[in-house]
């Protein structure tokens, strides 16, 4: 990498970083370091939230995704605007009203002791394995463009994360966050400049567009009801929704965000400005990764694009067959060069039959391309039986580094350490503020000073830095990482959101019903997740968070029906 890259990814960064300890060297309690001051304005609110969700992975995976499948994966977000009006209206002016650290300590004034620490414990399992995986991301970035070992490299990102976490709080994570989704959504923006910038000369924007959609690159709605596939507006639209539901209105590390707003308005203003943005942001980056497919049909793309893979290959048995592979690979990517030119031609010509000719050959040739591909993950299996073979999530930091100008190298990587940091510093943040609030505080050390909890704070912070990243060396065992963190959220979301909604909408129902619910519907929808992982049956990952929530619902509503249900909740 450049010396001027260093330089303005290092500058970017420590500028950040910078600015967030000045902005939060007052701050000396609990509650500033837990919460803030609460006065932070809707903007503000608004980045951070999104900033919270979209981690390294979201643009290290998910313009791999749309490289992949396509922009399939946009009808993930279609709900998102619905959960937003609805915890607009209804589930911020319970947690304004109870002025709660947490969205676990409602739930004891509602229910009881055992159903707010159960609700927590769900909530610090998964976002602390989530956590994990958003350290490991950016890991793949610096020991891929750097040639250090991957574990090293993680454990330093991890520990730098936790540094930065340990000494600013959550004013340190909402402040800096706005600062780093502008690098972002800049970054990001310029890379889809270069991108058709760099389309040969004879090739214009609108005949990218039309070779994606040809590929069937641009199915963004699929409407076919299908348990099985995993995006599908169906999917987006209820199992979506009850996820993003569980996501920002359960999920401590959103909840913390926007409970350091300065009053109830701009706190939901800030979610519908996230609700209103994220979608066209999601929108933009998977078409970045459309725009990263074409340019490699016009430029040769690598056989394998994990380059840690193939390094290893170097000086081996296998090298040779590598290069041999690399070559046909070559070749098949100059005749399909040709086929999408005549598939251009016949487009502006309007010839049909000439496209359907054309696109035919093209498909040919492309089955041709991933038995080569398949036939060089099968040498580094050989030689390596323990390496990660799937190299979708390598797809853009390719790009990235072999292809776009000085300086902006720097920049991209900036946007990719940005959510890192931000992502990983909310959630590590979060996971301390529910140790500390919902378990701890509670339940083992109730009359200490405001001084010990502050400590408290910092250290289970650095405590759970310490779990993400044992999870993080383990982090390659996912094949995609965008997916791993969803179907990771999807496994426990459901569960805790049910447990909300009875919580909110079904007053009658008491403490015990609805623990005993939550911990029957956990472990369904945990049995569901493993049948379909051995192809026992087939039910896509979304649809857990529907069954989860619903199942805690029902199961609550049937065993409190031989409880008392005199006394009605005001």
């Amino acid at each position: 990498m450049h010396t001027l890259d260093w330089i303005v990814m290092l500058g970017t960064l420590l500028t950040i970083v910078a600015y967030g300890v000045w902005k939060t060297r007052s701050v000396k309690s609990v509650q500033s370091y837990l919460l803030g001051d609460r006065d932070l304005p809707w903007w503000t609110i608004g980045l951070s939230i999104m900033a919270t969700q979209a981690s390294a992975i979201t643009f290290l995976s998910t313009p791999g995704q749309a490289y992949e499948d396509g922009m399939r994966f946009a009808q993930f977000y279609f709900g998102l605007p619905v959960a937003m009006v609805f915890l607009a209206v209804f589930v911020l002016p319970i947690y304004y009203r109870l002025k709660v650290y947490t969205a676990y300590e409602y739930l004891e004034g509602r229910f009881d002791l055992k159903t707010r620490t159960m609700a927590a414990i769900l909530f610090l399992v998964q976002r602390g394995l989530a956590a994990g995986i958003t350290i490991y991301a950016p890991a793949i970035i610096l020991s891929s463009i750097l040639n250090w070992p991957l574990t090293p490299t993680t454990l330093f990102i991890g520990v730098v994360v936790i540094f930065y976490t340990v000494m600013g709080g959550t004013k340190a994570v909402s402040v800096t966050q706005k600062q780093q989704m502008i690098v972002i959504l800049t970054g990001m923006f310029i890379a889809a400049i270069i991108l058709v910038l760099k389309l040969p000369t004879d090739v214009s924007f609108s005949d990218a567009v039309g070779v994606a959609g040809k590929m069937g690159k641009l199915n963004v709605v699929d409407f076919n009801f299908d348990l099985s596939n995993r995006y599908t507006f169906w999917s987006g639209m209820l199992g979506g929704v009850f996820l993003f539901l569980s996501y920002f209105g359960t999920d401590q590390s959103q909840v913390q965000r926007y409970l350091s707003g300065k009053s109830l308005a701009e706190s939901r203003l800030g979610l519908l400005f996230n609700g209103i943005l994220k979608v066209p942001m999601q929108f933009l980056i998977l078409f970045v990764g459309i725009l990263v497919f074409v340019f490699f049909q016009f430029n040769h793309p690598p056989v394998h694009f994990n380059a840690a893979n193939v390094d290893k290959l170097k000086g081996t048995a296998y090298e040779q067959q590598y290069n041999d592979y690399s070559d046909q690979y070559a070749q098949l990517n100059d005749q399909k060069e040709a086929e999408i030119r005549q598939m251009i031609q016949a487009m502006r010509q309007d010839d049909d039959a000439s496209l359907q000719s054309a696109q035919n050959r093209y498909e040919t040739i492309s089955q041709q391309e991933e038995e080569v591909r398949d036939n060089v993950k099968g040498i580094i299996l050989e030689q390596n039986p323990g390496a990660k073979t799937e190299d979708t999530d390598y797809v853009f930091i390719t790009f990235v580094t072999t292809y776009l100008p000085i300086g902006l190298v720097g920049l991209l990587l900036a946007v990719i350490f940005s959510a890192a940091m931000s992502s990983t510093a909310s959630e590590l943040n979060a996971l301390a503020t529910t140790t500390v609030i919902d378990l701890y505080r509670r339940s083992f050390a109730s009359n200490k000073s405001d001084h010990h909890y502050l400590q408290m704070s910092k250290f289970f912070t650095i405590l759970w830095g310490g779990i993400a990243l044992l999870f993080a060396l383990i982090a390659n065992l996912f094949d995609n990482l965008i997916e791993a963190v969803n179907i990771i959220g999807s496994l426990f979301y459901g569960v805790i959101l049910g447990i909300f909604m009875v919580a909110f909408f079904m007053k009658k129902i008491r403490g015990n019903a609805v623990f005993i619910a939550a911990i029957i519907g956990e472990l369904i929808v945990l049995v569901i997740f493993v049948l379909d992982k051995y192809e026992v049956i087939s039910i896509a990952y979304l649809w857990l968070n529907l069954i989860g929530c619903i199942l805690v619902m029902i199961l609550s509503q049937l065993f409190s029906l031989g409880s008392n249900r005199d006394e009605e909740i005001v």
